[in-house]
């Protein structure tokens, strides 16, 4: 079948395509007739969209729309028709699409505009059931909100409309959160995150927001829909799973350091004794099973100055985070031959919990690397700005693949403990091309 067989065959009794100055440039068969036109090629004719409809503007027709109209044919008789219209940009040009239906198909056309009319309002009717809609403007002035964001935002329609989202502004993210938003939608990409907001009476809520930009011609977004679900309630359990863990994390912390004790001042100081003893005994005694002695006593010291020290090395109560760091990154190159570059810019103690939060995660970060990167050295970098620190633990070994997989026991004590010191935990890797760990904690 031609090309103008099947416009013919999909657009019934006829079609013509006209640019923006009102000039036709394709024309069917059957719209040929239909007007009384001659079948001379088109360029060598010259038709306008007035000369079909004389009383419709070009300009002015909603795109989509199938109108009553009087068509007017060659011999400049008029009668009635339906017609609808569709516009479009093509290479910087702008065309209108018209197809002309014939009037005893008016039924029909009824029939095929209100199926899609319908299943609009359906769709509409489940949505508004379950989520806060808004749409708002290009400058993000509201202008239409449903019952669920008036029933959650606790304020009327004609309170919202006219005002941007700052009137249900919790002032609980900063202002970079929304400038990245902004961005984010202003560039014509769709923005999804989860909003602290505030009701007209005064009360927080939660929302996952989705929100969409509708672009015009030009690529540049005319209006924005935003379309969110209410999440206050998992958000509060959140917040309670999350003082659990940190609680959690307090009491392990705790227990290690009164195991640490007691390994170094109890157990460790009574083998201490023992060796003492036996080196008594050998100034006096010359006999291989006290030398063995003395060498098994000597083992065991070190097995549990080392286990206090994993536990929780008593440098970093004592003498803070950047003593502590140097000790455990000596002992660690040592012990596995990794050399660690270290590079900390920090000019003071931080609060207890956070000086606990970097070396742990400096330590478990390190202990993967000595088991799966296959290095024989890595870097840690520590760097103090004027409310966070960043802490970036990176090797250049196997790497793994992040997404996806399933997270280690390593990765999820760092992201915890990264949670419980209201912190940020990024991983970031890929096979072959090394393993970078990113905390960055807040402080004040």
């Amino acid at each position: 079948m031609t090309e103008d067989g099947l416009i013919q065959k999909n657009f019934g009794d006829g079609v013509f395509l006209a640019d923006f100055s009102g000039k036709v440039v394709y024309i069917n068969e059957q719209a040929r007739l239909k007007f009384g036109y001659s079948a001379k090629p088109l360029q060598q004719m010259e038709f306008y969209f007035r000369d079909f409809l004389p009383d419709i503007d070009l300009g002015t027709v909603s795109e989509g729309i199938v109108t009553g109209a009087y068509g007017r044919n060659a011999e400049g008789e008029t009668f009635p028709l339906f017609f609808s219209m569709n516009s479009f940009w093509l290479d910087g040009d702008k065309y209108s699409l018209v197809v002309i239906q014939d009037i005893k198909n008016r039924e029909r056309l009824d029939k095929e505009l209100s199926e899609p009319l319908n299943e609009l309002v359906d769709l509409k009717f489940a949505l508004d059931q379950s989520a806060i809609v808004a749409i708002t403007d290009r400058r993000g002035v509201i202008k239409y909100v449903n019952d669920k964001f008036c029933e959650i935002s606790k304020y009327r329609a004609e309170d919202l409309i006219g005002q941007d989202h700052r009137i249900i502004n919790s002032g609980y993210h900063p202002k970079e959160f929304f400038a990245r938003l902004w961005r984010t939608i202003s560039s014509g990409d769709v923005w999804q995150g989860e909003i602290k907001n505030r009701a007209k009476d005064g009360s927080f809520y939660w929302v996952d927001t989705t929100i969409v930009p509708f672009l015009d011609e030009g690529g540049k977004p005319y209006q924005y829909l935003a379309i969110r679900f209410e999440i206050t309630e998992r958000k509060r359990m959140e917040g309670e799973l999350q003082k659990m863990m940190t609680r959690i994390i307090d009491v392990q912390e705790d227990e290690r350091k009164r195991l640490s004790r007691e390994l170094h001042d109890g157990l460790g100081q009574n083998l201490y004794s023992h060796l003492i003893t036996i080196n008594r005994l050998l100034s006096e005694i010359d006999h291989p099973l006290l030398v063995q002695m003395q060498e098994e006593a000597m083992e065991m010291i070190e097995e549990i100055r080392d286990l206090s020290w994993e536990l929780r090395p008593s440098v970093l109560d004592d003498l803070g985070l950047v003593p502590a760091i140097r000790s455990f990154l000596n002992r660690y190159s040592s012990h596995y031959k990794i050399s660690v570059h270290f590079e900390c810019v920090l000019g003071r103690r931080l609060p207890a919990g956070t000086e606990t939060t970097v070396y742990r995660v400096i330590q478990e970060a390190l202990t993967n690397t000595r088991k799966y990167a296959d290095v024989d050295e890595a870097w840690v970098v520590i760097r103090e700005y004027d409310d966070a620190v960043r802490v970036i633990i990176e090797d250049r070994g196997k790497g793994f693949v992040v997404s996806g997989g399933p997270r280690g026991v390593g990765l999820f004590s760092m992201d915890e403990r990264a949670k419980a010191s209201g912190g940020e935990l990024q991983v970031l890797s890929e096979p072959n091309k090394g393993t970078k760990v990113i905390l960055e904690v807040p402080v004040g």
